[in-house]
């Protein structure tokens, strides 16, 4: 097949819908599939022998490291060059709703995907009150695709209950090479711990955006004697959250990859998540390979990859207690510590990228076969 695949977001940015593209894209070229990507413009020209096409963009003021990419005639004359299968928009915003204008307008089958839940992230930013247009508009993109697919079945059910159509699940993937049990080192976990390995290492990877309520970590924290926290990734909140956790033993790491992150999260104690507007949470599945039990909100699409008492530990979402205790229960007892070791890593070796990838292909050929969605 031939894709043209539209993305608010890829390289040189660094988020969890940028993994899951990166894994998506190699997987489809291995399988004698070819891509052509639009994207805002990072410098990249080619991707897994993909080639992309670059869209000047403009940083968001409040979040520089995203561009706002609006589309421009010169997509369309790529798209009849390349003569796509298949148009397939992952979160349709600015870019992505170029796909959807040409899709329509030069008659091939269009895939949407939703990987970021932006109605729960309004009222983080204080536009709580947008929220029912924001679905209106999703509904408005979406629903012209034939298929939208979603990362964990919370959000199937969540778009569907919004007049979202033809939802679908695309299954979680992990690399199981690179997060691997195997590379937890003394060397990263003293230079995590700011050279107290001997203490409690709590760690978070990701994003650090008000959405991700990185900031109800300190709690859990404060709970802990000697413990300390790892904070792996950056972002546009990283000033606040430096001036909240002053004063406690925390450590702004920045971004890690690869086997150094993988490194990172098998040397660590406990991966605590709290974040409330996760489509999926492709970190959690990280640790877990890396055989790092979590301690996660139960919200969004976590419930489908964290057992509780099995592989990790779940706290509804407003209950600080609830996730201290959490917490403190996984890091008092060695052996159940070890046992969620063991799940965690038995659970993520479930989910390969090439399975995900070969499920999306199975979709796509499904959707070349289906009549036009009904345009609203």
């Amino acid at each position: 097949m031939r894709i043209a695949l539209f993305t608010e977001t890829f390289l040189p940015k660094v988020d969890g819908i940028v993994t899951r593209l990166k894994h998506t894209v190699e997987h489809l070229q291995r399988q004698g599939h070819q891509v052509l990507l639009f994207s805002p413009e990072g410098g990249l020209r080619e991707y897994q022998g993909a080639q992309i096409q670059g869209i000047n963009g403009y940083p968001l003021p409040w979040y520089p490291e995203l561009k706002m990419a609006f589309p421009r005639p010169a997509i369309g004359h790529q798209l009849k060059k390349f003569q796509p299968d298949l148009i397939h928009v992952v979160n349709p915003a600015i870019l992505g709703l170029g796909g959807i204008y040409y899709a329509k307008k030069l008659r091939i089958p269009l895939v949407a995907s939703y990987h970021t839940h932006l109605p729960k992230y309004l009222e983080h930013y204080g536009l709580g009150s947008l929220e029912g247009l924001l679905w209106f508009l999703l509904r408005q993109a979406h629903n012209r695709a034939r298929l939208n697919l979603c990362t964990s079945s919370a959000m199937v059910n969540t778009l569907t209950d919004h007049g979202i159509r033809n939802t679908d699940l695309w299954q979680r993937g992990v690399d199981t090479e690179t997060f691997h049990p195997s590379l937890e080192s003394y060397e990263m976990r003293s230079r995590l711990t700011q050279g107290h390995p001997e203490d409690p290492l709590l760690l978070y990877v990701g994003r650090l955006g008000a959405e991700k309520e990185v900031d109800r970590i300190k709690p859990i924290l404060q709970s802990i004697p000697n413990a300390r926290l790892a904070l792996v990734g950056d972002g546009p909140n990283r000033s606040n959250l430096e001036k909240h956790f002053a004063g406690t033993n925390t450590h702004f790491v920045g971004y890690l990859a690869g086997k150094e992150l993988g490194s990172a999260y098998a040397s660590a104690d406990a991966f605590i998540f709290p974040s409330r507007t996760e489509t999926l949470g492709l970190v959690l599945l990280e640790a877990m390979a890396a055989g790092c039990p979590v301690v996660a909100a139960n919200s969004g699409g976590i419930p489908d990859i964290v057992t509780p008492g099995e592989n990790g530990y779940l706290f509804e979402p407003q209950d600080e207690m609830g996730a201290i205790k959490a917490t403190q229960q996984l890091l008092g007892d060695r052996q159940q510590r070890s046992f969620l070791r063991q799940n965690a890593r038995q659970e993520a070796e479930r989910w390969s990228w090439s399975a995900a990838t070969q499920q999306l292909t199975d979709y796509y050929a499904t959707t070349l076969g289906r009549i036009p969605a009904i345009v609203p």
